[in-house]
């Protein structure tokens, strides 16, 4: 336990040092409070840019308060996630690859509590991002458009970040598997692709690691099957303690290839 919380307070620091814990909040942010704004102002800043026909008119579309949550939750996925596993995606490989693993290698230790540790730090820097973009959403979702129920709501973002750590899990232990740019290219493969995948052939099936969001963003709108959202949950839950398993297995398997 000692050198558990050991490790974890160097992942903080090393995610403090590197701005990690500053500036991924601040593009979920950005992302949130960028949809309710654009679309409130939209007409606004067309007649300030000009050049528009003599007569023309735009005819907004009436959104509602649970359409731009909707609409934030795509940026999250879209650019957000990206933005994640960019980040995080060269955690254990880039350790290996310049050699400052050695540093840990070279004493007894808990490839189990290394692997957490990692985890544990990136999925608390992947919630507290969430938890901003989707503050910053709500506020001026709810200043400029209305509200949504609480519950509802907080329901929504616990699900999403689920998620997330979901895909830091995915993250860390590709990145303990494999080199850094193959790693990225898995993880992009599985979490950006496998969305578009889901979106465009998901229909086929009512259970999938990728319906958890839209799921999550069901709850919100009352339109969840909670039977499929429960099964999804406890997929996604129990997928992702196999991938933690495989990623522990991994880093210790792949001790041997750090560089001296």
């Amino acid at each position: 336990m000692q050198q558990f919380n050991a490790l974890l307070l160097k992942e903080w620091r090393d995610s403090w040092r590197s701005f990690k814990l500053i500036w991924i909040p601040l593009v979920f942010l950005l992302l949130g409070v960028s949809d309710p704004l654009m679309n409130y102002f939209m007409e606004d800043i067309l007649h300030a840019v000009g050049n528009m026909p003599e007569g023309f008119e735009m005819i907004m579309p009436e959104l509602k308060p649970a359409d731009l949550l909707i609409a934030s939750t795509g940026q999250f996925q879209l650019i957000g996630i990206i933005v994640l596993i960019a980040a995080y995606i060269g955690t254990f490989s880039r350790e290996r690859q310049n050699g400052t693993a050695t540093l840990l290698y070279v004493r007894p230790i808990s490839f189990r509590a290394l692997f957490l540790s990692k985890w544990i730090v990136a999925s608390i820097v992947a919630v507290i991002s969430a938890v901003a973009g989707y503050a910053g959403s709500m506020y001026y979702t709810a200043l400029l458009y209305g509200t949504v129920d609480g519950t509802k709501f907080l329901a929504m973002v616990g699900t999403y970040c689920v998620w997330l750590t979901f895909v830091m899990a995915l993250t860390i232990a590709m990145s303990a598997a494999f080199q850094t740019a193959v790693a990225a290219t898995i993880t992009i493969v599985l979490i950006p692709f496998g969305l578009l995948i889901d979106q465009i052939i998901g229909g086929f099936w009512a259970v999938s690691p990728w319906k958890l969001p839209n799921y999550g963003l069901a709850l919100l709108t009352e339109s969840a099957l909670m039977e499929n959202y429960w099964w999804t949950f406890g997929f996604v839950v129990v997928l992702m303690t196999v991938i933690i398993v495989f990623g522990i297995v991994m880093s210790k398997q792949n001790s041997s290839k750090v560089k001296i």
